[in-house]
């Protein structure tokens, strides 16, 4: 093979290399927005708002609506985490006060975000809450148990043809980013 073959081929990989990482980078900017889309058409993985909702005032008596509660816990957590009820019946509009129960079963202080998902996707925009644990990190000691509130109502603009709906929630732990971000926010007072 010649120098200037050798050159040539050379170059060959090297744009079938930036090409190639180029396009993978894209991809991955890419995957959030069609993930969303996809969810949003197929009516699934409904995420829930992070922000208070005041409490409802129009209550529509002319139906009900099954609320059905679900936990997971991410990475394998040693935690109990589980509804107190499996699920209610209600009118949308009316206010509903409902607890979490959450137990850290290790033997040191851990720190936990909740992430919620609404089934089907579409009534995530109807489901309204008021006060939520997952608004905020929730932090245990070695084997506390805590009960975790959940106030909230249903829009009573849900479409009609919604009759159940599920709330899930997912524990995953965040020990290690609060951490980082202390001994960050530490750093940055630390005079030169």
């Amino acid at each position: 093979m010649s120098s200037r073959t050798r050159k040539i081929s050379n170059k060959k990989i090297l744009f079938s290399l930036c090409f190639t990482t180029l396009s993978m980078f894209g991809f991955g900017f890419a995957m959030i927005p069609l993930y969303n889309v996809l969810c949003k058409n197929l009516g699934i993985n409904g995420k829930t708002d992070k922000k208070a909702y005041l409490t409802s005032d129009e209550i529509d008596l002319s139906r009900t609506i099954r609320v059905e509660f679900m936990t997971n816990n991410n990475n394998y957590l040693p935690w109990d985490f589980y509804p107190r009820l499996q699920h209610i019946q209600l009118h949308p509009g009316e206010n509903i006060l409902i607890y979490f129960s959450a137990k850290n079963n290790s033997k040191r202080q851990m720190t936990v975000q909740a992430i919620p998902s609404v089934s089907p996707g579409l009534a995530a925009r109807y489901l309204k809450k008021t006060e939520c644990f997952c608004f905020t990190q929730q932090t245990f000691k070695p084997d506390q148990h805590r009960d975790m509130p959940v106030l909230f109502h249903i829009d009573p603009h849900l479409p009609k043809n919604i009759n159940t709906i599920t709330l899930a929630y997912t524990l995953f732990d965040t020990t290690n980013l609060k951490q980082a971000k202390l001994s960050t926010q530490s750093l940055a007072h630390i005079p030169n």
